[in-house]
């Protein structure tokens, strides 16, 4: 028997990176995701780059801080979240998230609870944990985020 919460189908949702964008001494890839097959809006992406400036520690660069991560922008059908992930202490993502009720994206706030994210989120996650592995720890000539930080993903996953 299923618990009744688990009877949805699950439905492929778009992942798409949508560029680099500095955030003060951040630098990030901005991912965005989005159900129904239609892209994300761009407050979403907008008001999830804002919100990560914010919850980012500073500086950016730091001992065992590197000043390059991720975001997610994910446009849900109630709210809409954003997760703010660095890297930290050579092979530790970080991560903040922040949610807002799907109309009102500008007022992305902690979210409450322990998530580290859906399933749809942490394929970026997974993306990026592969892309870090190969361009900064595993890479034979020595880390190179420059190759880290040019490697995208785009799926629907």
């Amino acid at each position: 028997m299923r618990p009744p919460s688990l009877d949805l189908p699950y439905q492929p949702r778009v992942v798409r990176f949508l560029r680099r964008a500095e955030l003060g001494d951040w630098v990030v890839k901005l991912y965005t995701i989005a159900p129904y097959g239609r892209p994300a809006r761009a407050q979403v992406a907008e008001a999830a780059l804002r919100a990560a400036r914010e919850a980012l520690p500073a500086p950016a660069v730091a001992p065992g801080r590197y000043g390059v991560g991720f975001v997610i922008a994910h446009d849900a059908p109630r709210l809409c979240y954003a997760l703010a992930c660095w890297w930290a202490e050579e092979n530790e993502v970080h991560q903040r998230i922040l949610s807002a009720p799907a109309d009102r994206p500008e007022q992305l706030a902690s979210h409450p609870g322990e998530a580290a994210g859906c399933v749809w989120e942490l394929s970026v996650t997974d993306f990026e944990r592969r892309a870090w592995i190969t361009h900064v720890l595993a890479n034979p000539d020595g880390p190179d985020l420059d190759a880290y930080l040019a490697q995208e993903y785009n799926d629907h996953v």
